[in-house]
């Protein structure tokens, strides 16, 4: 079984939740505020780098547009 948090957004739209999507979103603070990519790395602890470098990729890429 899954665990899963049902939440209301500000438009009150429901969202679905889980563990997984918050460590998404650390990754994501973490690139956006320039923590280095090996840092990142060391604290996720991924099993496959090309993961995170991945993530951290597309994360950096549409901060540097919106900026």
């Amino acid at each position: 079984m899954e665990w899963r948090l049902i939440i209301a957004n500000l438009n009150n739209t429901l969202i679905s939740l889980i563990p997984h999507s918050l460590r998404h979103t650390h990754t994501s603070l973490l690139a956006e505020a320039g923590v280095s990519l090996e840092r990142i790395l060391e604290r996720l602890g991924h099993s496959d780098d090309d993961v995170t470098k991945m993530r951290c990729r597309k994360v950096r890429k549409s901060y540097a547009r919106s900026a």
